[in-house]
């Protein structure tokens, strides 16, 4: 039970209370002046940080030198990680089951601004599609196949839908379609189609389908996954997100994606920009 909640209108001002964390839950452009006066003013050590770690590149850079330098534990909010439809993709990968990964198609598609003229302005306050939405499914990508640089790259202005192509380790291929005007998506839905030497695999927020070259589909729906937390928190995957971090702080372990490995994501979008010539 909380009996006392403090308001302060200034970052600076919470140097007074004692902090062990501090949520960073602000708009993606103002990440990194708080996480810097956080880190100068010595405010808490322990940060988590919404998606995306900065505006881009140079300030990612800048605050994963910040937290090496003043240490604690340090997370970025990509909570499909803890979604356990993609959780079961990963060990499935993990296990071979696809045989050599040689292409994968990823796509995140919302509703958000389907049918509207006046996209920009918000568009732009959010960070961009690829920024606010593909953020999450190209964390997905870096989490589920490693490093990837881009080929190619279309972005449509005002920034509500984003193609890309990608390459990754051992002549592996991938493509990006991310977009924030599509019909049927009251929320938002993030999935992949990984082909393998051995079979397909298909999944999304609510479902895993693996299709091997000499079998029958398989398929795990998120309650055969026993998707069950303590209590609901927005989602069960924000629960489990929250818990680990929480958990990594009281035992001083390392917690991931830490702001190194949430930089990529940073790194890889600002390719994207620079290859579609924005």
């Amino acid at each position: 039970m909380i009996n006392e909640v403090r308001v302060v209108d200034n970052v600076e001002k919470l140097s007074d209370l004692g902090l062990d964390v501090v949520y960073v839950t602000t708009p993606i452009p103002s990440h990194f002046i708080v996480m810097d006066t956080l880190y100068s003013r010595k405010i808490a050590h322990n940060i988590f940080v919404e998606k995306t770690l900065a505006s881009g590149p140079d300030e990612a850079k800048k605050l994963c030198e910040l937290a090496q330098s003043f240490g604690g534990i340090n997370m970025v909010g990509y909570m499909k990680r803890f979604a356990v439809t993609f959780r079961k993709a990963k060990d499935l990968l993990n296990q071979d089951a696809l045989g050599d990964v040689v292409s994968f198609d990823a796509y995140a598609y919302s509703s958000d601004f389907f049918g509207s003229e006046k996209s920009s302005e918000k568009s732009a306050a959010r960070g961009g599609v690829v920024r606010d939405l593909g953020a999450h499914v190209i964390d997905l990508a870096l989490w589920l196949f490693g490093d990837l640089e881009v080929n190619s790259a279309k972005l449509e202005q005002p920034e509500d839908s984003a193609q890309f192509s990608v390459k990754g380790a051992d002549g592996l291929e991938g493509e990006f379609n991310i977009s924030w005007c599509k019909e049927h998506y009251r929320m938002p839905e993030f999935g992949l189609a990984v082909r393998g030497s051995e079979g397909v695999m298909n999944v999304n927020d609510d479902r895993v389908e693996l299709t091997l070259n000499n079998g029958k589909p398989s398929r795990w729906y998120r309650h055969d996954l026993k998707d069950n937390v303590g209590f609901q928190l927005g989602g069960p995957e924000y629960f489990r997100e929250n818990d680990y971090f929480i958990k990594s702080v009281l035992a001083k372990r390392n917690a991931d994606p830490s702001f190194h490995t949430a930089s990529k994501v940073d790194y890889l979008i600002d390719q994207v920009k620079s290859r579609a010539g924005k």
